[in-house]
């Protein structure tokens, strides 16, 4: 079993990683009045840079997972 630590850092990059994505997104999306993404105009992104955000979120969350599949022995599909 991992050590609870080894898990809680990894962990606190998930999120850290995702609050750097939805701050990539937050500055190049504008929000509607219901504080919605309001994709209406359109906006481009930068494919790489979303590209590089989703690959890191993506990155730790398998980390992740290998953690849970080892340690509780969870088999997802």
């Amino acid at each position: 079993m991992q050590d609870k630590s080894v898990v809680e850092a990894e962990t606190k990059k998930l999120i850290e990683i995702r609050n750097a994505f939805y701050d990539y997104l937050d500055a190049n999306i504008p929000k509607d009045s219901m504080g919605q993404y309001d994709f209406s105009e359109s906006p481009t992104l930068d494919a790489k840079s979303v590209y590089e955000h989703f690959f890191k979120l993506d990155y730790e969350a398998r980390k992740l997972r290998a953690f849970l599949v080892q340690d509780y022995d969870l088999h997802a599909e």
